[in-house]
């Protein structure tokens, strides 16, 4: 992490993942940009990311074409001495275009797009955070700077636009394209505040008839515009359209896919070496470039070993990570089997687990505790979506097409993708225990089930019965949350900080059944890997925590009403005793959205007994 400020408009590499990905909108000081396609990305200032497991899920989802996983662009570190403010060494970054195209000014609240000539863009060498557009030909005011227009158009199908201020004010198609006005009435910035009006006309509508139950009959039909590809959608849109604020939460969710790095169990001391070193040599083809590397002093960790072996590890490894890849079958199992059955043999600098004892108390219903010095996390953008959010959907379920936007106008030939290193504590449940209390309470599942599809079917999601975790996952995810909130308090990070990761599957007689949790921490700097948390797996320390939270979820500040909830039957919501009192976590935290948690499913509360997991 850097001891300097973050300079204007730097972001990490998992922000352009999760908040500033392809398609969202950024605000800089005086601009509004959207990053663009991936065909806009100088893939020379890209550094690949070797993960072989995620890589074949993200191919299962947008072809075989995508050949890898690549960070943002990213310029070299500055060594120190004079660099130039104009050389292509500091133009590098991720592409953005100016979005909204339309801008008004705040003096005389002149409305109208860039490509009108109204607005200048004035730039200051050196300076980029000066950059703005500016109203120069303003009758009330000196060359004031412009501001975006605060209100978009955009539909689920991932299109945004525009707003459509000639049609809105005109009430339809019009041959009047008279200068416009954006006027505010008053201080509070609400729609009905807000007012265009056409100088041409005088024809004048109040923006609170674009937002509501009436807002679709007083907007046009979507044109499928995608400024981030610079395109429009080939086919018509068919999506329900709906106007969005400026920065609005929803206008931008991005969907991804993340692996943990999960070394294969290696039988010799070169075989390690290449695995650990895969990244420098995952593009060797022939051995005589060995030789090159050795020059460039890229192998001295094989200063022993001769070129020809060290080719025939590089080729048995490439041959094993190959068939490990496309015999995948989720993307939890291989992680599961490796957390279940620890082996100190295949730990390494990116992976390294310590099997610990599980604290007396609790052997009834924990099998296993192993904690997680070393952690890697891989994670790609597949795509995006607006208005409805991916978390919306089961877990290894995809966004549907219709809905997921394209990173890319072409079939992608490679995703951006970040990597993060930091600890985890994992816990294996008791398999036998689990398993009899979940056929005991097969009646609580029904009515989680009956939840699960109303809410699917409330939001015309297709085959509303599809993705239902079970009873078994929300009694594990319930327990993530408790644990999550009661170890942020000593463990040194907030509790956003934390993340869950969870096992949760049905003997189903198509392999065996996991059930555990991972409750880990990842960061792209020091914040990831201080050790904090791994302390607070050691029995003395867990035996504490696992009661503290247990206890923590017999009695909410805002019971009665929080222990009275159960899952709606209507859709309205998918949880049932829990709030944000008790049990919800951030939403960077929660793999689930803060859905499928009931505390009533652990232990007795005010308004129910008997059924809790931990009762007895």
């Amino acid at each position: 992490m850097k001891s300097k400020r973050t300079p204007l408009g730097e972001l990490r590499p998992s922000q352009l993942l999760y908040t500033f990905g392809i398609g969202a909108i950024v605000d800089l000081p005086h601009l509004s940009v959207i990053v663009t396609g991936l065909e806009d990305w100088p893939l020379a200032s890209c550094k690949p990311i070797r993960e072989d497991r995620l890589l074949e899920q993200v191919r299962r989802r947008l072809g075989l074409q995508v050949q890898g996983l690549y960070t943002p662009p990213t310029r070299e570190e500055h060594t120190g001495g004079w660099m130039p403010a104009f050389d292509d060494h500091s133009l590098v970054g991720a592409p953005v275009a100016p979005f909204p195209r339309w801008l008004r000014c705040p003096f005389c609240s002149l409305l109208a797009p860039i490509k009108s000539g109204l607005f200048q863009l004035r730039t200051s060498p050196g300076r980029p955070d000066l950059a703005k557009y500016v109203h120069a030909s303003c009758r009330k005011g000196t060359q004031p700077a412009a501001l975006p227009a605060r209100f978009l158009l955009a539909c689920e199908a991932g299109h945004v636009d525009d707003f459509p201020w000639h049609w809105f004010v005109h009430k339809g198609k019009t041959g009047c394209f008279g200068m416009l006005e954006l006027r505010e009435y008053g201080v509070s910035g609400e729609a009905a505040d807000v007012e265009v009006a056409c100088g041409e006309c005088g024809a004048k509508r109040r923006m609170v008839d674009a937002f509501g139950r009436e807002a679709k009959r007083n907007l046009p039909d979507c044109r499928g515009r995608r400024p981030q590809l610079r395109d429009f959608e080939a086919e018509p849109c068919r999506a329900d359209r709906q106007t969005i604020l400026l920065g609005a939460s929803n206008a931008w969710f991005g969907v991804t896919l993340s692996t943990l790095y999960v070394p294969e169990a290696k039988e010799g001391q070169l075989a390690r070496l290449v695995e650990e070193h895969w990244t420098v040599l995952a593009d060797v083809d022939d051995q005589n470039i060995l030789r090159f590397l050795r020059k460039q002093g890229k192998l001295a960790a094989f200063a022993a070993c001769e070129d020809e072996a060290l080719w025939k590890a590089i080729v048995h490894h490439r041959d094993v990570s190959a068939h490990s890849a496309a015999d995948a079958e989720d993307i939890k199992g291989p992680e599961w089997r490796v957390f279940s059955k620890p082996d100190v043999k295949i730990n390494g600098p990116d992976f390294e687990l310590r099997e610990v004892a599980v604290p007396e108390k609790w052997r009834n219903w924990f099998s296993r505790v192993v904690l997680a010095e070393r952690l890697r996390e891989v994670t790609a953008l597949t795509g995006f979506t607006r208005i409805a959010s991916p978390r919306d959907y089961a877990e290894g379920e995809d966004v549907p097409s219709k809905m997921r936007a394209s990173i890319s106008r072409s079939a992608p030939t490679f995703v951006p993708a970040a990597e993060v290193r930091g600890e985890g504590i994992f816990l294996q449940f008791n398999e036998e225990n689990l398993a009899t209390w979940c056929d005991r309470h097969s009646e609580h599942e029904e009515a989680f089930r009956d939840a699960h599809k109303a809410w699917r079917r409330r939001r015309q999601i297709e085959r509303p019965e599809a993705g239902f975790p079970g009873l078994r996952y929300i009694a594990i995810h319930t327990f993530a949350h408790a644990l999550m909130r009661e170890l942020a308090l000593e463990c040194g990070y907030n509790a956003a900080s934390l993340r869950e990761r969870i096992y949760a599957k049905d003997d189903d007689g198509n392999g065996e059944p996991m059930a555990g949790v991972l409750i880990y921490t990842a960061a792209p700097d020091s914040e990831g890997t201080l050790g904090g948390l791994v302390r607070m797996g050691r029995p003395e320390y867990l035996d504490r925590h696992i009661g503290r939270a247990l206890e923590g979820l017999t009695l909410c500040s805002s019971d009665p009403l929080c222990a009275d909830h159960t899952p709606e039957k209507d859709g309205a919501t998918l949880h049932g005793a829990c709030c944000h009192a008790c049990l919800f976590a951030p939403e960077t935290s929660c793999e689930r959205g803060n859905r499928y948690l009931d505390r009533t499913v652990l232990v007795e509360t005010v308004r129910r007994a008997e059924i809790g997991l931990f009762e007895k």
